[in-house]
C-alpha cells in the first residue's frame, strides 16, 4: 500500500487549498484516513480523521469550521478541503491510512504519504 499526497502550495491568508491523498496497492475502503501536519520545530499533530465509511469525522480544535475531510472510496482518494487559511496552518501535511477505527493517534496509522507543503503567507 502506498499513499501519495498532493495539492499543497503557497496561499495568502484567508485563501483555500484542497489536498488529495491517493492510495495505491489496496482499497481505501479498508482504512480510516487521517491528516496530520508538522511545522518546523514542532511535533506532528493531528488535523482531521474520517472513518472508512465516511460517515464519521473528527477535527482538531484549531481547524474546526475551516477544514473539511472527505473521501471517495471509488476513486481510492481522500481529501482535505482547507478554507480561511492562517499563517499558523503552515506545515507539511501528511495523509495516513489506519486499519484501526478512525483515530487521532499517529502510531495507529499503518501507511503514510510523503507529505505536501502548505505555506500560508502574504
Amino acid at each position: 500500500v502506498q499513499l501519495q499526497a498532493s495539492g499543497g502550495g503557497l496561499v495568502r491568508p484567508g485563501g483555500s487549498l484542497r489536498l488529495s491523498c491517493a492510495l495505491s496497492g489496496g482499497a481505501l475502503s479498508s482504512y480510516a484516513v487521517g491528516w496530520f501536519r508538522q511545522a518546523p520545530g514542532k511535533e506532528r499533530e493531528f488535523v482531521a480523521g474520517i472513518a472508512w465509511s465516511g460517515t464519521m469525522t473528527r477535527y482538531a480544535d484549531s481547524v474546526k469550521g475551516r477544514f473539511v475531510i472527505s473521501r471517495d472510496n471509488d476513486k481510492n482518494t481522500g481529501y482535505l478541503q482547507m478554507k480561511s487559511l492562517k499563517p499558523e496552518d503552515t506545515a507539511i501535511y501528511y495523509c495516513a491510512a489506519s486499519s484501526n477505527p478512525y483515530n487521532s493517534v499517529p502510531q495507529k496509522h499503518d501507511y503514510w504519504g510523503q507529505g505536501t507543503q502548505v505555506t500560508v503567507s502574504s
